[in-house]
């Protein structure tokens, strides 16, 4: 099953494209809650390159790498990428008249619901348009 995510952020394009792939800035919004943070963050941005982000929940009782392989990029308009557990991830960035429209289509795992990790990916996602905006 394949879950589908969006937001659009009042940003420019080269803005947010930089914003997603860069390691920096992947630390300060790659999380679903404010109990958690990503305390490092790698990213090879090149077909073949890999990327892996350190989830880690702030009290210190559990945490996750976040990994994977980019499988295709244009820059500033879409990048596929496959996880560890092989799954399939498709970002998309379209410019509109309210901003950068990103959507991110993912297959779902078989650990939480589907509605879980709607609800959690959105949340990253909400956490990245916030972080965006507040830095222009």
């Amino acid at each position: 099953m394949k879950i589908s995510i969006k937001t659009t952020v009042n940003a420019p394009i080269e803005r947010v494209w930089s914003t997603w792939t860069s390691s920096d800035d992947i630390t300060k919004w790659n999380f679903a809650s404010d109990e958690w943070c990503c305390p490092k963050a790698k990213i090879d941005l090149k077909q073949g390159g890999r990327f892996s982000y350190r989830m880690e929940a702030k009290d210190g009782s559990m945490g996750f790498d976040f990994d994977g392989k980019f499988v295709a990029i244009d820059t500033n308009k879409k990048i596929i990428f496959t996880l560890g557990d092989n799954r399939m991830v498709e970002v998309t960035f379209v410019e509109t008249a309210d901003g950068i429209t990103l959507t991110e289509t993912f297959e779902a795992e078989d650990e939480n619901s589907a509605e879980q990790q709607k609800q959690g990916w959105q949340c990253i996602l909400n956490n990245f348009k916030a972080y965006v905006e507040q830095n222009l």
